[in-house]
């Protein structure tokens, strides 16, 4: 692979293509520039091809034969290219060794694997994109590659990931935007509210529903949003904080009791997710005690990439 002045970096998930245009400094090292916005995988109409290259085409026309590293659901069975699981523990090196690369319109694409593990009761779990926020982490701090971590990544399939010493230890998944997505738009739960606000007061009732609950009666607190509004205990508005602090607690619920890991021994949980829903995992992560810190996803995201891409040029096979 050439070395060129600009790299794109692609975020490219079910529900959207995220793209950033970054310098490549002296040192090797990633300077966002630019950035733009695509269709999801789910969403493509013509081509993976054809989306990626009319998303970037001003960056194309000005700076020529960019390379272009990709990460998420466009290296999956629905993607463009199918790129391998990784088995847990795995590492930077383990990752970056293990993206392909191909050439597209003359331009060099690099495609980042994802990562699996099989837990303690034999499932197994995946994911595709968050990988690169957990290495993002690990560069933000030496101290973040010594002993053991737990990250919390909040979203559409929510990770929470264990580290030990600098690799990927293992994770589980949590479908808790997609459940409250599919709660608000497909079920009785709740009217139709484009003017909803979040409500902090209806969302730390919902939460301690669930967490407080000794037996978590998850399914049998659900249909409490409803029950709620019709007795006049929520607002139609309330009803989507409330129902956000029910699936939020019980997420956190599942992390306090998970078998892999003692929150209590482990020490601040690191949170990586957009600004709004960080805020709100955190809000029951401190009201239950756990002690935590946000980072700023697009700045971590931005880390892995880097990391990514520096140990990929390294690689004798990219030369």
């Amino acid at each position: 692979m050439l070395i060129h002045k600009y790299v794109v970096a692609v975020d490219w998930g079910t529900s959207h293509l995220r793209a950033f245009l970054c310098k490549v400094n002296d040192d090797k090292t990633l300077t966002l520039t630019d950035n733009a916005k695509s269709l999801g995988v789910n969403k493509v109409v013509n081509s993976f091809e054809k989306t990626l290259f009319d998303c970037i085409a001003p960056w194309v026309n000005k700076y020529g034969k960019i390379p272009v590293f990709m990460m998420g659901q466009i290296g999956s069975s629905i993607g463009w290219k199918e790129t391998s699981y990784l088995p847990c523990p795995t590492s930077l090196e383990d990752i970056a060794s293990k993206c392909i690369n191909f050439s597209c319109n003359d331009h060099d694409i690099v495609i980042v694997p994802g990562v699996s593990c099989r837990l303690s009761n034999d499932n197994y779990d995946v994911m595709r994109g968050e990988e690169l926020q957990v290495l993002g982490w690990l560069q933000q701090s030496s101290q973040h590659s010594i002993g053991t971590h737990l990250i919390c990544l909040p979203g559409t399939h929510t990770k929470w990931v264990l580290v030990k010493d600098g690799k990927i230890e293992l994770f589980k998944t949590a479908m808790t935007g997609e459940l409250f997505d599919l709660l608000i738009n497909h079920s009785i739960l709740i009217k139709k509210n484009n003017n909803a606000t979040f409500d902090l007061c209806s969302f730390q009732k919902g939460a301690d529903f669930t967490l407080k609950s000794e037996l978590g009666s998850f399914t049998h607190g659900l249909f409490s949003v409803r029950s709620k509004q019709l007795f006049g205990e929520l607002t139609n508005s309330q009803a989507y904080s409330y129902l956000s602090g029910l699936l939020i607690g019980s997420d956190v619920r599942a992390a306090m009791n998970a078998e892999e890991w003692q929150l209590s021994q482990i020490g601040d949980v690191s949170v990586i997710g957009e600004n709004k829903l960080s805020q709100q995992f955190s809000q029951v992560l401190k009201a239950h005690d756990i002690k935590m810190k946000i980072y700023e996803v697009s700045e971590i995201t931005l880390l892995g990439f880097n990391a990514v891409y520096q140990q990929f040029i390294a690689l004798p096979s990219s030369k």
